[in-house]
């Protein structure tokens, strides 16, 4: 992968063929379980992470808050989804976004990568390990790519700010 850089008032990248086509199968796993009904995701840690309970202690109050903001949650995820998947080169290449583009891309990798880490049980403290082999090390080399590609995402958009003072 090619970093984002700022070029004017556009963000780019380039991806290389097999990160385009691992962005865009958990575009769809993130996609599938955000549809999914209710009945079938409860308990799922990732629902709980990425569609946090407005209240912890007082069920009723988390329960009126989810009741209240879960479907315009739904619908902010699903429209960033769809944003990020128009952007993305499904054979690799160049990505080229504007600041609101680039605001969907940073909300849906980090809605990824809350996913990745909650089922690989990241923490603060946890060390990459220094062989990425096998299933659950290829799952972290993909998150650490996914953080490295947030953070391109970020200093670019930075940097335009900063450009900005």
């Amino acid at each position: 992968m090619r970093p984002f850089r700022r070029r004017g008032d556009e963000l780019a990248a380039r991806l290389e063929p097999a990160e385009a086509h691992v962005l865009g199968l958990l575009l769809d796993q993130l996609e599938q379980l955000l549809t999914a009904e209710a009945e079938d995701v409860a308990g799922d840690p990732v629902i709980a992470r990425l569609l946090p309970a407005g209240h912890r202690s007082d069920p009723d109050i988390a329960a009126d808050y989810r009741e209240m903001t879960e479907s315009a949650l739904r619908s902010g995820k699903a429209y960033d989804l769809a944003t990020v998947r128009a952007g993305l080169p499904p054979d690799g290449g160049a990505v080229r976004l504007d600041p609101e583009q680039a605001a969907a891309w940073l909300r849906t990798t980090n809605d990824l990568r809350l996913a990745l880490g909650t089922r690989l049980d990241i923490r603060e403290d946890t060390e990459p390990p220094e062989d990425l082999g096998g299933e659950e090390g290829q799952q972290l080399a993909v998150y650490y790519w996914l953080t490295g590609l947030q953070g391109s995402l970020v200093d670019a958009l930075a940097a335009g700010r900063a450009g900005r003072r």
